[in-house]
């Protein structure tokens, strides 16, 4: 049998416990599919996936001509007009649930 290490790591609860209930589905324990990832990370030399903003990232207002902001306010302006709004609790209740917060 070859030797082992111990990996520590702190995760939040609810992402542990959602990860581990697929990868039970797969029938692969927590601790093969993290060995599988290290193997890829050293295949790849380096992470085995893109890193990528969402394309609905916030602007960044520094970076941008005043046209560019007033392009940007107008569409929420429109937006208003054209009634596609939400009330702020479903809002940030979508903004939670798309980015786990």
């Amino acid at each position: 049998m070859s030797k082992t290490a111990n990996l520590y790591v702190r995760i939040e609860p609810d992402l542990k416990e959602q990860a581990e209930q697929i990868l039970s589905a797969l029938g692969i324990p927590a601790s093969n599919a993290i060995n599988m990832f290290y193997k890829q990370i050293i295949l790849q030399r380096g992470l085995p996936f893109d890193l990528k903003l969402p394309e609905t990232a916030v602007h960044n207002f520094n970076n941008m001509t005043e046209q560019e902001i007033d392009s940007e306010l107008q569409k929420g302006i429109d937006d208003i007009k054209n009634g596609k709004v939400k009330p702020a609790k479903q809002a940030f209740a979508d903004i939670r649930k798309d980015y786990k917060l």
